[in-house]
């Protein structure tokens, strides 16, 4: 079905890899529209609870394809071209399901901003992270600038973006941008037993504090309280509380639909 993806749904973990080996998993607008598909289909799967997404054990995504961006010949067109990245990474921020990054060797560019756009990033040791934009004259325009220092701080981020730079994957975890290094051999089988964890617990819980923190950090906290308050109403009538709370008072372990 895909050219430049590969795809598995190994029960309710659903796996993305970037395959475009030949062009180091750069993000053309072929790759792009694939997965694209490839969430909508995996947004809409309710039996899906988890997602992981690779680049394979030789480097994730080296960003964007430089010659596209060398075609962009106006404002306008170099602005669509970022605004393709950015409505990209939203979707995979916006998914339901929590988004594992498994990242090998380099994460570069609009790589980096992949990895940034997902909730978790497990790194293998030897991998490197960058934004080197700065080096070709220009900035990390696919939501660099606007995640990484939610992630680390707005000094460091400063840091990695004006340097061009990359950082270790021990350095990404002292800096909070990773959760775990591990060697390359244990890589994807560390973020399969973190998406199993995941995935075992309820669905509709899981998909509202997702939303809720990424809403909630955008917003200012009397507005995210009462929207925290006003999504704990819509899950009052969902199986899965009502059958959390009996197996709680019950003293068992809950048996949970996702409904």
């Amino acid at each position: 079905m895909f050219q430049n993806l590969l795809v598995q749904k190994e029960q309710a973990i659903a796996t993305i890899q970037l395959h475009r080996p030949q062009k180091k998993n750069s993000l053309n607008l072929e790759l792009r529209n694939e997965m694209e598909s490839a969430l909508k289909e995996i947004k809409d799967d309710f039996n899906v609870r988890a997602v992981i997404i690779t680049g394979g054990n030789e480097i994730f995504c080296a960003g964007a394809d430089i010659s596209e961006i060398q075609e962009a010949t106006s404002a306008e067109e170099t602005y669509k071209h970022a605004r393709e990245f950015q409505i990209l990474f939203d979707e995979i921020e916006a998914l339901p399901q929590p988004v594992i990054g498994a990242v090998a060797g380099y994460a570069l560019g609009g790589g980096c901003e992949l990895a940034l756009a997902c909730d978790f990033r497990i790194a293998a040791q030897g991998a490197r992270f960058g934004l080197p934009e700065i080096k070709i004259g220009a900035f990390p325009g696919g939501g660099g600038t606007q995640r990484l220092p939610r992630l680390i701080g707005v000094a460091k981020a400063k840091e990695v973006i004006f340097t061009g730079d990359p950082i270790t994957a021990e350095e990404a975890l002292t800096l909070g941008l990773v959760m775990k290094v591990v060697p390359l051999e244990k890589l994807m089988d560390e973020a399969k037993a973190f998406a199993t964890k995941l995935a075992a617990l309820p669905r509709l819980a899981m998909a509202a504090s997702k939303m809720l923190i990424n809403r909630g950090v955008e917003i200012d906290l009397t507005s995210g309280l009462e929207l925290e308050a006003r999504t704990f109403g819509t899950l009052a009538t969902s199986h899965d509380l009502q059958e959390g709370t009996r197996a709680f008072l019950e003293k068992r372990k809950p048996n949970f639909t996702g409904k």
